[in-house]
């Protein structure tokens, strides 16, 4: 096991790279090292099935961060997407699928079964791209999350549909389903009554490793638990991450298992590489790419045609079906399982293995593709997402989160309206109660800034979190609506310089203030007078903004701005020197 770990490893680090720098992302550098060690390449994993449940923890792992980051009221926003968005997904792809099958002349018990599996998506694919690509807090990536959760939950029911349609009742682990609820209800139960104060206590103690013990125990055990119950180890840790999602440990337990949630889901790929029947797609490399094209085309083409009734925005429908036409891994056990009954014969099984993990391999390029394609879409008022009447104001704030939020509350203190935008549902919706008018979308669209009256407000202020969405709103705005002045938040001092290069010219970085204040504070704490600390910290502030400016002239060349950085720190340290000389001469004095 030792052996097969380095090899994997190793095959991750040299082709990951590769194909990042290639464009073609983690995942297809991940499948490929999969594909280069595995048996029917260099050979050197022979045996792939052994590493399967390994490499589901993957899975397990990080479905249980994204349950840490879910709190109970944003789920609460997401029911619609879940069980509304989800069955409509499932029924319509499952029906199309099952009937081009039934067109190809399978008969209607496989071709009902292999419908329903292959309308599943892949968690472990959409959830890592949509990660990436920081769509997972939009309404489309809420969309597909939701679907996404629909699925898991239905491949419980698929599992024991094999068992119905076979004649044998191979699929089923003899649980009836009064004892899977009972579990998952306990689950549930017991968790949010224990969970807090177990960790609460484990925290007391002081040793971090058993903290992260205790985070990893928790997911591993309601993972297996929940399997043992007949549902998969991906849900059991969803609910784990969930159980703990308003806990005061949340940001610590989220840290704790990241980086085995990253291994053990590059683990997972590379499996699923390795277990790519190459022989199978040699022999039948027709079939396997026309079950996989069709896969994608057919299920691609009713993720498109339900967009609209599932409330996604027009130039993000292709993308969302680009993140769910491929098959998935639930798909795979479902087919393992209809082959073991009888349903499926060995080379069926094998074409549809082999097809599902193509098109799980096409998924990043397919993503890719899409955003190019509605990046170049030319857009148009009309195109705006279904909002109801914005009404015109002087001001418009793009991002609502911690510094959004100040700049909305001192305009509506003093009676000016402003248009506010952010991607964010729970926040939107916990916001919209307490009277503001926020709108869903992604403040970089040209149609939403339209729709928000861009073109006659006096100003925009941007507050976005993320830096390149800010850049590229910036860019939008300038080019757009070149009149349109702009008060900008700065994260960091590359953010300032690239917001500074585009012309804009009131810009505030976000903790500048903050901290001098706090170094105001520490200052009196250490006994100097409120007076003496605020001439020091307004001494800094000068000399900092002096800095600023003086090293933009050097952005982009690394080497002159360290030396003007250099020669600048120089220059303020013997500034501090001669003001300590001259205040240990008064007090030598007594010079008043």
């Amino acid at each position: 096991m030792l052996y097969t770990i380095i090899v994997l490893l190793a095959a991750g680090v040299v082709l990951v790279p590769i194909a990042n720098r290639l464009g073609l992302g983690g995942i297809v550098g991940y499948l490929l090292a999969g594909i280069a060690v595995g048996p029917w390449v260099l050979g050197v994993i022979a045996d792939v099935a052994s590493l399967r449940h390994v490499s589901e923890l993957g899975v397990a792992m990080m479905l249980f961060a994204i349950g840490l980051e879910l709190e109970p009221e944003r789920l609460r926003t997401m029911r619609r997407d879940v069980f509304g968005a989800g069955s409509v997904q499932m029924v319509a792809c499952g029906a199309v699928l099952s009937l081009a099958l039934l067109a190809a002349g399978l008969a209607w018990k496989p071709a009902l079964l292999v419908g329903l599996a292959a309308a599943l998506s892949s968690t472990a694919i959409a959830v890592q791209l949509m990660t990436e690509r920081n769509l997972i807090r939009t309404p489309t990536g809420a969309t597909a999350f939701g679907i996404l959760l629909f699925q898991d939950l239905a491949a419980i029911p698929l599992i024991a549909l094999v068992a119905l349609l076979s004649s044998s009742a191979v699929a089923g682990d003899g649980h009836s389903l009064w004892v899977s609820v009972g579990v998952l209800v306990g689950v549930v139960v017991v968790g949010r009554r224990a969970l807090g104060p177990l960790f609460r206590a484990i925290a007391a103690d002081g040793e971090r490793e058993i903290f992260t013990a205790a985070a990893l125990l928790l997911v591993l055990g309601v993972a297996a638990l929940m399997e043992w119950a007949g549902f998969s180890m991906a849900l059991g840790a969803f609910i784990a991450g969930l159980l703990l999602a308003d806990s005061e440990y949340r940001k610590a337990l989220a840290t704790d298992v990241e980086p085995f949630k990253g291994l053990l889901l590059g683990l997972f790929f590379l499996t699923v590489g390795a277990g790519l029947d190459l022989s199978v797609l040699a022999r039948e490399w027709q079939a396997v790419l026309a079950a996989a094209v069709l896969l994608f085309a057919l299920k691609g083409g009713v993720l498109l045609a339900i967009a609209p009734m599932l409330g996604v925005a027009r130039n993000t429908r292709l993308t969302l079906a680009a993140l769910l036409a491929q098959g998935g891994e639930f798909g795979l056990v479902v087919f393992a399982a209809a082959g073991a009954s009888g349903l499926l014969t060995g080379d069926q099984t094998s074409i549809l293995n082999s097809a599902i993990a193509v098109s799980m391999a096409l998924t990043p390029l397919a993503v890719s593709l899409a955003e190019r394609m509605a990046s170049h879409a030319q857009t148009t008022p009309a195109d705006a997402p279904d909002l109801s009447v914005i009404e015109a104001a002087p001001v418009i704030i793009a991002g609502f989160g911690r510094v959004g939020q100040i700049v909305g509350r001192v305009l509506f203190a003093h009676g000016i309206p402003a248009v506010v935008l952010d991607h964010d549902p729970a926040q939107i919706d916990l916001i919209k109660r307490f009277g503001y008018k926020v709108f869903y979308g992604d403040a970089t669209r040209l149609d939403l800034l339209r729709a928000a009256g861009a073109a006659d407000a006096r100003l925009l202020v941007n507050a976005i979190d993320d830096v390149d969405a800010s850049l590229a709103l910036v860019d939008i705005v300038r080019e757009a609506f070149p009149r349109l002045p702009l008060v900008c938040r700065a994260r960091n001092v590359r953010h300032y310089y690239e917001l500074k290069k585009r012309g804009v010219t009131v810009i505030e970085r976000e903790t500048f203030e903050s901290s001098l204040r706090l170094a105001r504070d520490t200052l009196q704490a250490l006994g100097f007078a409120p007076y003496e600390a605020r001439v020091a910290a307004d001494k800094f502030r000068r000399h900092n903004i002096a800095s600023l400016e003086a090293l933009y002239e050097h952005y982009g060349d690394e080497e002159r701005m360290v030396s003007a950085s250099r020669a600048g720190r120089e220059e303020f340290e013997q500034s501090i020197q001669r003001d300590r000389e001259l205040t240990e001469r008064i007090a030598r004095e007594g010079w008043r």
